[in-house]
């Protein structure tokens, strides 16, 4: 399954992104952004990680208030 979604894109990083799909870096633009997506996602999982752990933590010591 897969997901369609609306942007906006600044021209800048979009020719530059264009340019790598031209240049044969990638295939195509859905391929570029799913993977820039995934690398964003894999690169911030410890710090969102780390951020729950805090949250569960500050409430474990003072409750839910």
């Amino acid at each position: 399954m897969s997901i369609q979604i609306h942007t906006q894109i600044p021209d800048q990083l979009w020719q530059q992104a264009q340019s790598m799909v031209e240049q044969g870096w990638i295939n195509t633009m859905d391929a570029l952004v799913t993977e820039a997506i995934r690398r964003y996602v894999e690169s911030h999982q410890q710090e969102l990680s780390e951020h729950f752990i805090k949250e569960d933590i500050e409430w474990g010591l003072h409750g839910s208030d």
